[in-house]
């Protein structure tokens, strides 16, 4: 039996900053009452030390006797419960976790942009409640969906997102993805602690090539749950205990390899115990030393098909160990033949891998090994189902040539005809290099290498039941988000989700318009609704203007028969001059109506275009939309009175 105690085990540098700080000022202090605004962390055996060592327990909403020393746990504390603790008279000392602090400061910050703040964390968590109190209005987001229902209320806002320091990695990763996905104005922190995240990549390493592993640790801490959770999931094997009485050594019997780890707020003195008495316990157990020797001398042939541990990764090659006396490596250039396969994110200290065996040199005791070549007959495999099935496949497009490209698919080179490419015919290939895209297999022949896909057929499919489903609930006046896909001179195509749409020219805008390319662009979003359709023609009429910005609609809304208006002239005609009243909205000014002091015979006599006039509203015809105006009902006398 092989024990390994984690090395990130046991106190991160925040609980140790807050169990110090807190032990010094019960020596320091003998006299005073000193408190732990909640507790400190989340240890029973800790804080049973620190009573002793002249620090109580003070529970929330507790109200000390003034001139008490008061101790801001680790986790930090709400800033109305400092207030109010400061008020009661109370002397602070602040514990808070450095990296807990740190939080703070941006939500501050952020909040003050005018961002919204999203809490990735437990709602009652004492250091995410902290957090929260911080800022206004934060949403605090410990499941998914919880994120997905703060996507639906918040995506178009601007977000700053904070994690709890002690949060589960590969949920924090999963919520990231999400929300990159779907939120457009959105930033991230990385608050998570670089102890626990360590402690976690630790945990699933040994974990995952232990068959048993002791985690330590409170109940109420967060991050020993977490760390429980990882590690059971990677071995079934798993005790989460509190203190070394807890532990059965009886479960840990038959196990050769046996992980220890413990969370942020587990002293020491119970790792070393939980340690000792699974050392005692080796002592106990007969081991067959012949059975594991034979083991080692067992001999490997070229061709055959073996699993190990990885334990070296380096520039070059990765070390595996086999559990033989041979040391077995694979070249970096045997790992795939996918070029987006990545080694940081495939490849880890403490994975099993499986491989070929390519070449066994006993003289130095090697193992050449090929992952990519194992791979490629279960990658052949996948593809002959796929081909079968129809089911969906995803391929990087890395060449081209005249009959059309050429994606790489788990390895394997699948052919694309120019027809099933999905562009229109002549049209360059340029654009689909190095972009990926889902397709489907229509010919595969393992013998001669030869594989065949359609992009085409796969997005005429999805496009046939995305059709489908809008012709079902389609009817006038619904409204649809959809991209602009072609102009003619009398209008612009929009898909609205696998459907074509039309807008007439004179849909795109209240003004005039010579070309929809005055209005919209190709591959442009927009929110259209439906004017009229035939469904039997399948032929849909969609608006894109509005009603409420309707010129004539906005001049009703502003102006009265008998309203002065700064009108900008805009035309001449032989019996007067046009105004702009508002944009998209002329009215007309006689020329009997141009001058009181003087008759004119032409308005440029006394005008000029893009000059700006008061003219009266004389006359508004709401049916037929036409204004006139007059510059000389303003030049008369309002009174009689005044004309004597």
């Amino acid at each position: 039996m092989a024990i390994t105690i984690g090395k990130t085990a046991g106190f991160c540098f925040g609980v140790k900053r807050a169990v110090d700080l807190a032990f010094r000022e019960g020596r320091e202090h003998p006299e005073d009452r000193i408190y732990s605004a909640g507790p400190l962390i989340h240890n029973s055996t800790v804080l049973a030390q620190l009573k002793e060592g002249n620090v109580d327990l003070l529970e929330e909403g507790e109200v000390p006797p003034a001139g008490s020393r008061v101790i801001i746990r680790a986790h930090g504390l709400p800033v109305q419960e400092i207030r109010r603790l400061e008020e009661a008279g109370c002397i602070m000392i602040d514990a808070t976790c450095p990296k807990v602090a740190h939080i703070h400061q941006i939500v501050v910050e952020e909040a003050a942009k005018g961002r919204r703040i999203l809490i990735i964390g437990h709602p009652q968590h004492p250091e995410v409640k902290g957090i929260a109190s911080r800022c206004s209005a934060p949403v605090i987001a410990e499941t998914e969906k919880e994120i997905d229902n703060f996507i639906k209320n918040f995506s178009k806002e601007k977000i700053s997102v904070v994690c709890q320091t002690t949060f589960s990695i590969k949920k924090y990763e999963e919520f990231v993805n999400k929300l990159k996905n779907t939120c457009n104005q959105v930033v991230f922190f990385d608050t998570i602690c670089k102890a626990t995240e360590f402690r976690q990549r630790e945990a699933e390493t040994w974990a995952s090539q232990s068959d048993g592993v002791i985690v330590i640790g409170d109940p109420k801490s967060s991050n020993s749950n977490h760390l429980y959770e990882l590690c059971h999931r990677l071995c079934a094997n798993t005790v989460f205990i509190e203190t070394a009485e807890q532990l059965n050594t009886e479960q840990f019997r038959n196990c050769r390899n046996i992980f220890i780890t413990a969370g942020a707020s587990t002293p020491d003195s119970i790792i070393k115990e939980v340690n000792n008495n699974m050392s005692e316990e080796i002592k106990n157990i007969g081991e067959s030393f012949e059975e594991l020797l034979e083991q080692s001398f067992k001999t490997l042939h070229t061709g055959e098909k073996v699993s190990g541990i990885i334990t070296q990764i380096n520039a070059t090659d990765i070390h595996v160990d086999l559990g033989v006396k041979h040391a077995g490596y694979i070249p970096t250039t045997e790992l795939s033949d996918d070029p987006t396969y990545s080694i940081a994110e495939n490849i880890h200290i403490g994975d099993e891998i499986e491989a070929y065996v390519m070449r066994v040199n006993d003289v130095e005791g090697l193992v050449m090994l090929s992952k990519k070549r194992l791979d490629a007959v279960k990658n052949w495999e996948i593809l002959e189902a796929a081909c079968e099935n129809k089911e969906v496949v995803e391929g990087l497009i890395v060449d081209q040539n005249k009959g059309g490209v050429i994606a790489n698919v788990k390895g394997i080179r699948v052919f694309i005809p120019a027809s099933q490419t999905g562009l229109p015919r002549e049209a360059s290939f340029e654009s689909m290099m190095k972009t990926t895209h889902k397709m489907r297999i229509t010919e595969i022949n393992k013998q001669r290498r030869r594989v065949v896909g359609s992009i085409k057929a796969l997005a005429s499919e999805v496009r046939k039941e995305a059709a489908a489903k809008v012709w079902e609930t389609i009817e006038v006046g619904a409204e649809y988000t959809g991209v602009v896909k072609s102009f003619t001179s009398y209008g612009a195509f929009v898909d609205i989700g696998g459907v074509d749409g039309m807008v007439h020219i004179s849909e795109l805008s209240w003004n005039r318009v010579k070309h929809p390319s005055e209005v919209l662009e190709i591959g442009q979003e927009v929110s259209v609704y439906v004017i009229a359709l035939d469904a039997e023609k399948k032929k849909i009429s969609l608006g894109y203007r509005r009603a409420q910005d309707n010129p004539w609609t906005k001049f009703e809304t502003t102006y009265n028969k008998g309203d002065v208006a700064n009108v900008k002239i805009v035309k001449f005609m032989p019996f007067g001059a046009f105004a702009e009243v508002l944009p998209g909205v002329d009215g007309l000014i006689h020329i009997s109506q141009i001058s009181a002091e003087r008759r004119i015979g032409k308005a440029e006599e006394v005008l000029e275009i893009g000059q700006m006039v008061d003219a009266m509203i004389t006359e508004i015809d709401s049916e037929k939309k036409k204004i006139s105006l007059s510059i000389k009902a303003l030049q008369e006398p309002a009174h009689e009175e005044d004309a004597e």
